[in-house]
């Protein structure tokens, strides 16, 4: 049921108290509740938690013990995704000093071992270059990263357009290879790119790598032309096809161990619906999904599409890009782009807008910045949207299209990047300074943690599944002296 606009706020001063939303039918029932919440005793408290609306997400208190695994006076920074390494045995996170990691000043990235609470440097970066925003590969011991450039100079200092990722094994610290191919000066090199790439992420095979990407040589452009396309957020791939050598005719040029392309298409010049930002991409299943013919799409991905609406606004939506086998094969353009265009997406890829929400009271995704996430056995995407009363819920839609399935309706706002469970039926999230945990199918959210004041809540940067599942890992932001540090907790399901 929708609640009368006049108790919408009631109803959101009582619940969240209470950890579970309350059905009332009238205000004669509305009267006797705020009477009878004087008096109710836990155990009162507790059955009419199990009495929720119908349709409405059951809340649960589970509280768990929590550790904290670092306490040292420094930066701890875990990325949204892939923190755990294939076997549980080790966290790896970043040392970038501000809150969020916003301020790229990180120059180690380092093993945490949950049990015994050991510390490794794994890599650190020289000659003036930093790093961070480490992922594992979901299959062997290696870690991919951002790492900005080494020597900067006024021109070529770290920036969207300036950076790229390394990959470096557990058992060869300090040995970082360039996954991505760097071609600034034309004829341009096939498998190479212009710019910088971010946010790294494996495929569930561990071969493929997903970033977004920025280009340099189009950041030159300040305003669209009829000639020439402008620098736009774009989504970018790496495969193991080969590597890629290019000439060191450009002295920021270098080699990349993997063949590099774009696969998503944004306009310069967009009219509406047109595509303008690809950002946020997840890849879709550890094996792909099922299309509605019945045949798998190996790889794929979910990402955030900002479009231009029809009154000129910009809105986000989900959209999905199926890949091809072959990555090399060129499509519409160029694959390494011109001096004046963006490199092209590869034959075969196909790029499809899932949701149409721009009519809705709040349209587009909404909420903590988050990163699309895909349930491993390829069918849900899960998203965070605003419900009727402008709080930020989770959502999930199918790779093959249909309608977005609302999963929560809680009084609080989702309040984090989230992740999903191997066993595709729980993703782990912050929400009303706690960590939960909910169940997609039924809704139910489970409270793992104490709620916390503001200031020591959960962060809203990661909240991350490990691989079986029993524990989740995440930031808390504590006192130490005069300065707060960023530290990272664990809670187990157990």
């Amino acid at each position: 049921m929708r609640w009368p606009g006049a108790f919408v706020n009631l109803r959101r001063s009582i619940a969240p108290d209470h950890a579970h939303i309350i059905a009332v039918k009238s205000t004669a029932t509305l009267v006797s509740l705020l009477c009878a919440t004087q008096f109710m005793t836990a155990a009162n408290l507790s059955a009419s938690r199990d009495a929720a609306q119908p349709g409405a997400s059951t809340l649960r208190n589970q509280p768990r013990p929590e550790r904290q695994l670092t306490r040292n006076r420094g930066g701890h920074i875990l990325t949204n995704t892939g923190v755990w390494s294939p076997d549980g045995h080790w966290i790896v996170y970043d040392t970038r000093s501000d809150p969020e990691g916003s301020v790229f000043d990180g120059t180690t990235i380092e093993l945490l071992n949950p049990g015994t609470l050991e510390t490794r440097v794994l890599y650190r970066s020289t000659r003036g270059a930093h790093c961070g925003v480490a992922t594992f590969n979901p299959q062997r011991p290696e870690v991919i990263f951002i790492h900005g450039p080494e020597n900067p100079t006024p021109d070529w200092t770290y920036n969207a357009y300036h950076r790229r990722g390394v990959i470096v094994r557990l058992d060869q610290p300090q040995v970082a290879v360039n996954l991505d191919a760097r071609d600034l000066l034309p004829p341009f090199t096939p498998g190479a790119l212009r710019g910088g790439s971010h946010v790294h992420v494996f495929s569930g095979d561990g071969e493929w790598v997903s970033f977004t990407y920025e280009d340099h040589l189009l950041a030159q452009f300040a305003e669209p032309g009829p000639g020439h396309d402008v620098n736009q957020r774009n989504i970018g791939v790496s495969s193991p096809v080969s590597p890629v050598r290019v000439k060191p005719d450009h002295p920021r040029n270098h080699d990349g161990s993997h063949f590099t392309v774009l696969v998503t298409r944004t306009s310069s010049t967009p009219k509406p619906g047109d595509l303008i930002r690809a950002c946020e991409e997840g890849w879709i299943g550890a094996n792909g999904y099922r299309r509605g013919d019945g045949r798998r799409q190996l790889r794929a991905l979910a990402f955030q599409g900002q479009i231009l609406t029809e009154r000129g606004e910009t809105v986000s939506e989900v959209f999905v890009v199926d890949l091809p086998d072959d990555l090399t094969a060129p499509g519409e353009g160029p694959l390494a782009g011109t001096e004046t265009r963006r490199p092209a997406p590869p034959l075969g890829t196909v790029q499809r807008r899932l949701t149409q929400t721009e009519h809705r009271r709040f349209p587009g995704l909404q909420g903590p910045r988050h990163w699309l996430r895909c349930s491993p056995d390829g069918e849900q995407i899960a998203f965070l949207m605003k419900d009727d009363d402008g709080i930020a819920q989770l959502w999930t839609i199918s790779p093959r299209g249909g309608q977005p399935v609302q999963r929560t309706r809680h009084p609080w706002p989702i309040a984090s990047t989230f992740t999903w469970s191997s066993d595709s039926r729980r993703i782990a999230h912050v929400m009303d300074n706690s960590v939960f945990v909910t169940d997609i199918e039924t809704g139910v959210s489970t409270r793992l943690t104490a709620r916390a004041n503001d200031a020591d809540a959960p962060r809203p940067e990661a909240c991350v599944f490990s691989p079986d599942g029993r524990q989740i890992a995440y930031v808390r932001r504590l006192p130490d002296g005069d300065s707060r540090f960023n530290q990272i907790f664990v809670v187990s399901l157990d």
